[in-house]
């Protein structure tokens, strides 16, 4: 096997964070590689049969101007859409606004005197989980209606395991007088109000941070297999390769098994995502909404998306997503069939014929974040560290965050070690 030597930054995973880190230490010497034959990780784009589908639904809410301006300097103005967010939640076979929580008057009037009855008169006040939370900040009707089942369909574990801020600044919280000024004054803006997509999918982010980097530095088809901590040499399935510094954005759990660093992997859970990308013959019926929250278990999904109304297009395109366990095997023929009846029973399609279709397996897809497991975290990482290997993004930080964080997360680390 060769031995590539060089005493320069070795960079694991060509997603946003990888690259970004590519892009903003652009003064010293680097190499990405990847065990995909395409960049972007999750942040692909299938361009298929004249529908523009993600590999899931990926729509950019800027929050620091210099990274918005970062990308769109190599990008088209007039290819960015900047779209007003409009989603709602089916409950009952009724459509609501989302959040729920803000948004219960919307409820038929049994549903509604429930909730509010229960919002007012809570004893529940354990926060020791994020059910828990649930519970004591919004009550038995709020949270059981729809909070606990519709984040049950998404993590696919019992909300006892999650800890009570395992969403962070994402969650939509809402205090009790929050609740009631929305009766009469609907407010329901949260940090994604509004969000940007570009006409040619998110590919086009991808392409924006590509367009800045060497291309001869990047390598694909090629997958880290170990790392020697002490020599500082990384094997691959094409070579040996001798770093300075490494940037991981790959799974945690897979960089402490390369690294060969012992931990519990019980404590470092996660969920598979299945996502169905659907082309159907004609328009459907909703062509508000951009995307629709399933908490009920008679639908097989927790979400759906509409392309078509994000591009004003004449057929209905959809993304339609599914929660698994780790564990789940998962047929994606079969599912298909559940997921095409489902939303036929939903009122989404009615003799709509599918015309193009594509399904993705995101693996891990969202990380199940618990007290023990980000103690043990912290650990891992200040190591790692310590052998010059450092480990970003969404899931080499093993976290919930958004694209623009990883971003951040990643010029940040170059300020850090480029003083």
């Amino acid at each position: 096997m060769p031995l590539t030597k060089i005493n320069m930054d070795l960079i694991i995973g060509a997603g946003i964070s990888g690259l970004s880190y590519a892009n903003f230490c652009g003064h010293h010497d680097y190499i990405v590689i990847d065990k995909d034959s395409e960049v972007g990780g999750y942040c692909k784009t299938i361009k298929q049969d004249g529908f523009t589908w993600d590999y899931s639904g990926h729509f950019f809410h800027f929050i620091n101007a210099e990274i918005k301006k970062y990308l769109f300097e190599k990008m088209k103005e007039e290819e960015i859409l900047t779209i007003q967010k409009h989603s709602q939640i089916l409950f009952k076979h009724k459509y609501i606004d989302f959040p729920f929580q803000r948004n219960i008057h919307q409820l038929e009037k049994e549903d509604f005197i429930d909730c509010l009855y229960d919002l007012f008169n809570n004893s529940y006040t354990s926060e020791n989980s994020f059910k828990q939370m649930l519970y004591a900040k919004f009550g038995k009707s709020i949270a059981e209606k729809f909070l606990i089942p519709y984040n049950e369909k998404l993590y696919a574990c019992d909300l006892d395991d999650l800890d009570t801020d395992a969403m962070g600044r994402y969650f939509p919280f809402a205090d009790r007088e929050e609740i009631i000024r929305n009766f009469r004054n609907p407010h329901n803006e949260t940090h994604n109000s509004t969000f940007i997509y570009p006409k040619g999918g998110a590919i086009e982010y991808v392409k924006s941070l590509i367009s800045r980097i060497d291309k001869s530095r990047i390598s694909l088809n090629e997958k880290l297999l170990s790392i020697d901590l002490k020599n500082k040499l990384a094997v691959t399935n094409r070579r040996k390769i001798k770093f300075d510094r490494l940037i991981s954005s790959i799974p945690l759990p897979e960089l402490l098994t390369c690294s060969k660093i012992d931990y519990d992997n019980t404590i470092y859970t996660w969920n598979k995502v299945l996502v169905f990308n659907l082309g159907f013959d004609k328009k459907g019926i909703d062509t508000v909404n951009h995307w629709i929250y399933f908490p009920e278990k008679i639908y097989s999904f927790y979400r759906i998306g509409y392309y078509d109304n994000i591009f004003n297009d004449s057929r209905l395109s959809l993304y339609v997503e599914l929660g698994f366990d780790r564990n789940s095997e998962i047929n994606e023929n079969e599912y298909l069939k559940i997921a095409l009846n489902d939303l036929h029973s939903a009122g989404i399609i009615t003799d709509h014929k599918l015309v193009s279709y594509s399904s993705i397996i995101m693996n891990p897809a969202y990380v199940r974040i618990n007290s023990i497991c980000e103690l043990d975290k912290e650990k891992k990482l200040k190591l790692l560290e310590s052998y010059g290997i450092y480990s970003i993004g969404r899931y080499g930080g093993w976290k919930y965050c958004s694209i623009e964080e990883n971003m951040i997360e990643a010029k940040s680390l170059v300020s850090k070690l480029f003083v």
